[in-house]
């Protein structure tokens, strides 16, 4: 489907007129909208047709809903920049650089992947792994971001670097814990997708199911071209801005 023909869905124009309003100020921080039945009065619309725009921003972090009181226009929330640097990335934790704030973890030992994850791990039948789930938070403790990160029990069970936040090297981040067991980590892949996140991770991160993210499929690489550890990250659009540092080389 086109742009244009998306633009002409009549809940996407009642959105970008409610939004409009929004971003000029004739509705501000803490305004009450009308009630659907009002505003379908108003753009001469049925109410499912109110419902879906309100939806579409509530998704985008203009709008929250209260139980039993409404609609509210919601206070925006700052925009950080997560740098993806191709320079960095070997030297980084965990934690994306510049990240501010603290993360909470909790890894499973002995797991069956399901299959997408088996799959990018290259894995036999049978092979179990370890999951480790980030809850990323920011200095006010708000979560920012969420990352699931996998990595195959053949490679690391049995070594003091088994569990990613525990050990002597607890947060070092991939790279160096593989090569604290003798492995060399020499690249990582990331595939990138928008998703709206599901009800489980809206709660985790505080923000309305069906919200505006991008995921980010990572993979790191051994010396031999084996992947190590993969991880499923989840980065809420009304958080973060992300940006890619690409180093440039002349011949």
């Amino acid at each position: 489907m086109t742009d244009g023909a998306a633009a002409a869905h009549p809940y996407q124009r009642v959105a970008a007129a409610l939004r409009d309003r929004i971003d000029r100020g004739l509705w501000p921080v803490g305004h009450r909208l009308p009630s659907r039945s009002v505003l379908a009065l108003e753009f001469a619309v049925g109410e499912n047709v109110v419902r879906r725009a309100l939806e579409l921003l509530v998704a985008e972090g203009i709008l929250e809903g209260r139980a039993g009181s409404g609609t509210f226009v919601r206070a925006r929330q700052e925009r950080r920049i997560m740098l993806r640097s191709l320079i960095s990335q070997g030297r980084a934790g965990i934690a994306p650089p510049g990240f501010e704030g603290t993360w909470e973890t909790e890894s499973t030992a002995r797991i069956a992947p399901p299959p997408p994850v088996a799959r990018r791990l290259r894995l036999a039948d049978g092979e179990l792994c370890v999951r480790t789930a980030y809850e990323f938070l920011a200095p006010d403790r708000r979560p920012v971001m969420l990352t699931t990160s996998w990595e195959p029990m053949t490679l690391t069970g049995r070594t003091v670097v088994v569990l990613p936040e525990g050990g002597p090297l607890a947060g070092r981040g991939v790279a160096a814990r593989m090569a604290h067991i003798g492995i060399t980590v020499a690249r990582a892949v990331e595939h990138i997708r928008p998703v709206r996140v599901d009800r489980h991770q809206a709660e985790l991160l505080g923000i309305a199911t069906g919200a505006q993210a991008t995921s980010i499929q990572r993979t790191h690489y051994d010396t031999g071209d084996r992947p190590v550890e993969t991880a499923d990250i989840v980065i809420p659009a009304e958080h973060w801005e992300i940006a890619y540092e690409i180093r440039i080389e002349l011949d």
